[in-house]
């Protein structure tokens, strides 16, 4: 058998030479103050364990010589050390730790405690290992072994740490860079967006990319209708087939006739046509007879009286002074009258003449037109629920949306503006009521002269509190059906910023409106010929 103080006495001599010093139970665990281990001192070979042949370093001590040692008192001591008749190699200390004996400790703890290197042994590898970061100091461990053998901790916690300060000093330098890439990255995108929506035509011309003015031949569909009344030029009638979708572009019909010097008679009526047609093939269809519908009328929505009675004249071949007498009194149609219109010297019966198209048999006459529109707008009110002792401020409501916006959704908006001014008690402000009550509503242009703005009549919002006295156009069934339900938001101010578009911007403040308009004086200033 061998010796017992043989250092192959079993395998656990081994472990417990590699211990540090002051880790049994009974030192109290005392820890150095320095973040630097002591270099250590070395120790004298105990009496009972020879050191191999040949070699300076004193063999291991047994499992038994190290009860021994322990019954004795002799592990003990201060951090940095051991006494020099220690029977166990010396190791640095290391903050408080102890370790149970093999006596005491269950297996499974006992080697759990073996598997979690020490803090101690940490610092030394971390120091001597090398690559980038051999140089830095060994984190703190997050836990002890007292704390894993008390159920406090798992071998996962020991020597777990926070990543250095300077790998998060350069994560958070990262994160600053990239916003920074993404903000100048950003607003080079909403600048270039804002350079194309405002100049993309300019741009378009000046890279040779002009989207085409003509549809292409032969892919013309469906039907649409064209209405052409007295005094009608090339020039008038192109934006009309334009806004029917028989051409591409507003001016594509009137570019065509100046470019092939055409000056041809157009003839008052309603005329049936294609979509998406060429040029020269509206106006073949145009002055081609068997295309022009006899008896029939077509009213667009925002018309006045003045001017759908003109139209049907033209349509139908009624003299303009029978239609003239015809809407002269609205009580034959049982629609009330309205005194202060008439006191105003407006017209009752606008708004009632609901826009269409109609077809009506031969021999009619103007009073029969006249109550076949106003039937049609009482339709129209019905089915979308208004009360009938609140038409004819339902009417004046969807009159003014229909002159002032563009676009489906915007007529739920402005409704929701007229109603918010009403109910602050805010003056309406609308351009289209000074132009009606001063007589400019069809001047060609969307701006509003200093003088109908100020004109003192009961039309003009500029000047009076609430609606004007009666409607101002006649609506047709979205403007109608806008009045009933405006969409909610918080909006008070809107402005069209581009009149080929119809862009409409819609704001809470009036600071923001005012940046609206100056984008709308802007658009205007560089389209000249647009209508501003």
């Amino acid at each position: 058998m061998p010796d017992d103080s043989s250092p192959f006495d079993d395998p656990f001599a081994d472990l417990f030479g590699k211990l540090p010093d002051g880790r049994s139970r009974g030192t109290g665990g005392a820890a150095s103050a320095s973040s630097e281990p002591s270099a250590p001192e070395p120790a004298e070979p105990a009496a009972s364990a020879p050191a191999s042949e040949g070699s300076s370093t004193p063999a291991p001590p047994s499992r038994r010589a190290a009860r021994e040692a322990r019954a004795a008192g002799t592990t003990g001591g201060t951090a940095g050390g051991t006494p020099s008749d220690s029977p166990l190699p010396t190791q640095p200390a290391s903050p408080a730790t102890s370790i149970p004996t093999d006596d005491d400790v269950p297996p499974e703890l006992f080697w759990a405690a073996v598997a979690a290197p020490p803090a101690s042994t940490q610092s030394l590898t971390s120091t001597s290992t090398s690559g980038p970061r051999a140089d830095r100091p060994a984190p703190a461990p997050t836990g002890t072994l007292d704390d894993l053998f008390a159920g406090e901790r798992t071998t996962d916690d020991i020597g777990m740490t926070p990543p250095p300060a300077e790998r998060r000093r350069r994560r958070r330098g990262g994160w600053i860079a990239l916003i920074v890439v993404l903000v100048l990255f950003g607003g080079a995108a909403a600048g270039g967006w804002w350079v194309w929506s405002t100049y993309e035509d300019k741009i378009r011309e000046v890279l040779g990319w002009e989207e085409p003015q003509e549809y292409e031949e032969g892919i013309a569909t469906g039907e649409a209708f064209l209405t052409i009344v007295s005094g009608d030029t090339g020039a008038s009638i192109s934006p009309k087939l334009y806004e029917a979708g028989v051409t591409k572009t507003p001016d594509a019909f009137y570019d065509y006739l100046v470019a092939e010097d055409l000056n041809p008679p157009f003839v008052p009526g309603v005329f049936r046509l294609q979509q998406q047609m060429t040029s020269a093939a509206a106006l073949e269809a145009i002055l081609d007879p068997a295309n022009k519908m006899e008896n029939t009328a077509q009213l667009r929505e925002g018309l006045t009286v003045d001017q759908s009675i003109q139209i049907l004249s033209d349509s139908l071949g009624i003299p303009l002074e029978d239609f003239q007498a015809a809407v002269a009194d609205p009580s034959l149609y049982g629609v009330p009258v309205n005194e202060a219109v008439v006191a105003a010297g407006g017209q009752p019966l606008e708004g009632w003449l609901f826009p269409a198209t109609y077809t009506f048999d031969p021999g009619v006459t103007a009073q029969q037109v006249i109550q076949t529109l106003v039937n049609r707008a009482v339709q129209s009110l019905d089915t979308a629920g208004v009360p009938v002792d609140d038409r004819e401020r339902i009417l004046t409501v969807a009159s003014i949306i229909q002159r002032e916006a563009r676009f489906e959704a915007d007529f739920y908006k402005v409704s929701r503006v007229i109603q918010n001014r009403l109910d602050q008690g805010m003056k309406l402000q609308m351009d289209s009521t000074a132009q009606y009550g001063y007589g400019e509503l069809h001047d060609g242009t969307v701006s509003s002269s200093g003088e109908a703005l100020t004109d003192n009549n009961p039309w003009n919002t500029y000047v009076i509190d609430g609606l004007p006295v009666g409607p101002i156009a006649n609506p047709g069934d979205l403007a109608i059906d806008a009045a009933m339900h405006p969409e909610d938001g918080p909006w008070l101010y809107f402005v069209t910023v581009n009149l080929n578009t119809g862009e409409t911007v819609f704001t809470t403040n009036y600071d923001d409106h005012l940046a609206a308009v100056e984008q709308w004086r802007q658009w205007c200033t560089d389209n000249p010929d647009a209508g501003c």
